[in-house]
C-alpha cells in the first residue's frame, strides 16, 4: 500500500499546474511553465534541446525566462501569467518556455554568454523553433506600475510569435 502512495505521489509531481519546463525527451508537458521555480540545478542546453525537439514538433517558438528565486520581478511576470489566463494561453500555444536560472548558486555563464548582455531580471529571449536567437527584450519595458502591462505583454508575444504559413500566393 505504502509503494501505491510513493507512486502516486510521484506521478503527480508529473501532472504539474498548467505550466510545466522544456525538458528532455521525456518531458510530457515540454515548455509549458512560467511558473516553475529557477533551479541553479538544472542544464539550461539540455533543456533548449528538448525545447527545440517541442518547438520543431509543434510549430511554435522558444522563449527563455532568465531569473532567479532571489528576483522579485521574476515573481511578479510569474504572477502575471497566472492571473492573466488569454496571455498565459496565448504564450503556452505559440512559444516554448525554458526557465534559465541565474542567482548566485549558478550564474549559467557559459551558456547566458552566447546571447546578448541582460541589463536585469527577469529578462526573455526569443529563439526560433531550430534555437537560433531572435530578440532580447527587458521586461522593464513590459511594466506598468507595480506589474507587467497586460497589453504590453501580449503585444510582446504576438509581434515575435510565429506566424501562420501563408498557403499560395
Amino acid at each position: 500500500m505504502m509503494k501505491f502512495f510513493i507512486t502516486l505521489l510521484f506521478l503527480s509531481t508529473l501532472v504539474a499546474p498548467p505550466l510545466l519546463p522544456a525538458r528532455d525527451k521525456d518531458s510530457t508537458e515540454a515548455g509549458k511553465n512560467t511558473t516553475e521555480k529557477f533551479d541553479p540545478s538544472r542544464n539550461p542546453a539540455k533543456d533548449v534541446k528538448g525545447a527545440v525537439r517541442e518547438a520543431k514538433k509543434s510549430g511554435r517558438r522558444i522563449l527563455l525566462d532568465v531569473g532567479g528565486e532571489w528576483c522579485k520581478w521574476c515573481h511578479y511576470l510569474d504572477r502575471f501569467f497566472e492571473q492573466n489566463k488569454d496571455v498565459a494561453d496565448f504564450l503556452h500555444e505559440k512559444f516554448v518556455v525554458v526557465k534559465v536560472n541565474y542567482s548566485k548558486e549558478n550564474e549559467n555563464k557559459k551558456f547566458l554568454s552566447q546571447y546578448p548582455k541582460i541589463p536585469g531580471y527577469p529578462h526573455l529571449f526569443v529563439l526560433d523553433k531550430n534555437g537560433k536567437f531572435l530578440w532580447s527584450q527587458d521586461t522593464g519595458d513590459l511594466e506598468s506600475g507595480q506589474g507587467h502591462d497586460h497589453d504590453k505583454v501580449l503585444a510582446f508575444l504576438k509581434r515575435w510569435a510565429p506566424q501562420p504559413k501563408s498557403h499560395g500566393g
